[in-house]
């Protein structure tokens, strides 16, 4: 017997990023709004009864296939060994999410994986939706996030979310220089000094209502990463200059990310920053409401 499904993984910016505290094991404390957005990786399943559990990647990163322990394999048989389930999985993975850019491709296509094996299986009460939300925190922090991708606060380490309701779409470009950047090594770099607490409950309520300024998106650990990478400012830097109501950095880094007024405004913005700045992927997108599958026609994308 096999079974086959597909899905959209979806990316995610970070709105605001900031970092509350550290906990006794390390981690950061953060408050962060995420949005999701149009950009989406593609993936396909094909689960096929077996008598020992497999799972194989097919992507068109080929580095990703070839890592075992990419967080797509990972989260097949996490799904596999907690309801003892006994299949061979085969993934079909189209990457169009940068790698390791603040983006969460990778814990969105563990996400969307969890929840097509969970209907291929047939697990829709709320006991399975806890069990794949341990699942998912097990594999990443952002992971839980995109088990139901929509406007919303995250805090904690990211196992805490609350949607915000009315957040409309808004165009965007993302900018996305030509490395990755380590997670670990931006928070280990961050210092207490470079925390800026919980954001106020009015930035929330302008959020809600898609009243969007600068001063809203504050992302503690941009200044760690720019200092690194100063090709991080220099794209925040273009998007201002071309009308971006706000600019930041999302997540740890290095994308970029302008929200504009209109989508003609974002896809004239990526016509000139891809002529300023060539050696950057330039990305049109608009964040999504929680309403849609991430299907959108405004999307595009190039180096």
């Amino acid at each position: 017997m096999v079974t086959e499904l597909s899905g959209r993984a979806c990316a995610k910016i970070n709105l605001f990023l900031r970092v509350t505290g550290r906990r006794g094991d390390g981690y950061h404390e953060l408050d962060s709004v995420f949005l999701p957005v149009s950009l989406a990786d593609e993936i396909r399943l094909e689960i096929r009864t077996a008598d020992e559990p497999s799972v194989t990647v097919n992507c068109n990163f080929p580095e990703l296939a070839r890592s075992q322990n990419n967080l797509a394999a990972r989260a097949a048989r996490s799904f596999m060994s907690e309801f003892d389930l006994t299949a061979e999985v085969l993934i079909d993975l189209e990457k169009h999410i940068p790698v390791g850019a603040g983006l969460g491709g990778g814990s969105s296509d563990a996400a969307t994986i969890l929840c097509l094996m969970a209907a291929a299986a047939h697990l829709t009460d709320e006991d399975a939706a806890s069990r794949l939300h341990r699942i998912a925190l097990s594999l990443g922090a952002d992971v839980p996030f995109f088990l139901d991708p929509r406007p919303s606060r995250v805090t904690g380490i990211g196992e805490r979310t609350v949607a915000i309701a009315g957040v409309p779409r808004l165009p965007i470009v993302i900018a996305v220089p030509p490395f990755e950047v380590s997670t670990a090594a931006i928070f280990r770099e961050l210092k207490p000094a470079g925390w800026s607490a919980a954001a106020p409950d009015a930035h929330i309520a302008a959020i809600a209502r898609g009243d969007i300024s600068a001063e809203l998106a504050v992302n503690d650990l941009a200044a760690v990463a720019i200092a690194r990478f100063p090709e991080i400012r220099r794209l925040k830097g273009l998007l201002e200059d071309l009308g971006a109501r706000a600019a930041q950095m999302s997540g740890s880094g290095g994308a970029v990310f302008g929200l504009f007024d209109s989508t003609e405004a974002a896809e004239s913005a990526v016509m000139k920053i891809r002529r300023r700045a060539p050696f950057a992927t330039v990305i049109a997108a608009t964040t999504l409401d929680g309403n849609a599958d991430g299907e959108s026609d405004d999307e595009s994308d190039a180096g």
